[in-house]
């Protein structure tokens, strides 16, 4: 049997950070994103209750379901043979250490995922402790965390001293209580910075400078599928989007003019099984 290849680990990316080895992350939503990022070579890959926006529709990720987080990343994991792959638990999942518990139990079995995501800082710890006890491997995710926008408003956290202490110390909580990796979202890049050289664990930012011991952007980010100008903190690194529409525009093309499909495309037959086939059934005879 082939041998399949070996899947990053959690020590491998404790070993990136001490190496000073950036890492690169990036979200992925169903088969052929994880097939294409994992040989693309990502090492860790984020199942994202983002999906609610950028694969279903939503405004928000608020309205994502458990069912949506498990259908999705199992596809994921059957897409990405060698990164690793965290799977975000979606809006008051977590809520309390039983539905942490619940809710990671059936991720983590019905999804074949390596890790599951938490969004938030002190009140989540006992939690985060809870299932990293229990064998879990947790991410933490402070600054803009989206499900809890309502209350934050989507932009830039932790710019003044309180806040920024703030943040400082729920990361040390995290770390403490056994996350294996933390995300930086829309936190000054200064502050970043500061946070990634106080912990031993490794920083993921995605708006948070250059500063993290690694990045995460959206697929859809990176690829230019939307007309939409993306976010400050994202590249696009091609247009993808613009590709696609135009081939599916020049396929609506082929066949209202009748171009496609051609002789090459279909399947031929014997004239004569043809002509069998069409002539009129004989009567039986009385």
């Amino acid at each position: 049997m082939p041998t399949k290849p070996a899947r990053t680990t959690l020590a491998a990316l404790q070993a990136m950070k001490t190496r000073g080895e950036r890492i690169a992350m990036i979200t992925a939503y169903d088969y052929p994103s994880a097939l294409i990022a994992d040989r693309a070579g990502a090492p860790m890959l984020l199942a994202g209750d983002s999906l609610g926006m950028v694969v279903l529709g939503h405004e928000t990720t608020l309205p994502v379901s458990l069912f949506d987080m498990i259908r999705h990343a199992a596809a994921v994991v059957r897409g990405a043979a060698s990164a690793l792959i965290v799977c975000d638990l979606p809006f008051l999942t977590y809520a309390s250490e039983a539905d942490a518990v619940a809710s990671a139990r059936r991720v983590m079995q019905e999804t074949g995922v390596q890790a599951v995501k938490l969004e938030g800082g002190a009140p989540i710890v006992p939690i985060v402790r809870r299932l990293t006890d229990l064998g879990v491997p947790v991410m933490g995710h402070l600054g803009f965390t989206p499900q809890s926008q309502n209350q934050l408003g989507v932009r830039v956290q932790a710019k003044d001293a309180a806040a920024a202490r703030q943040l400082i110390a729920d990361a040390l909580a995290l770390e403490a209580a056994g996350a294996f990796a933390i995300v930086l979202e829309l936190v000054p890049a200064s502050l970043a910075e500061a946070v990634t050289g106080r912990l031993k664990i490794p920083t993921i930012g995605i708006g948070a400078g250059a500063g993290c011991d690694g990045q995460v952007q959206v697929w859809h980010d990176v690829l230019g599928l939307f007309d939409e100008k993306s976010p400050r903190h994202a590249r696009r690194y091609a247009e993808i989007g613009a590709a696609m529409e135009a081939a599916v525009k020049a396929y609506v093309d082929d066949v209202q003019s009748g171009a496609f499909p051609t002789k090459s495309n279909s399947a031929a037959m014997d004239p004569a099984e043809l002509a069998a086939a069409l002539a009129p059934a004989s009567t039986p005879s009385a």
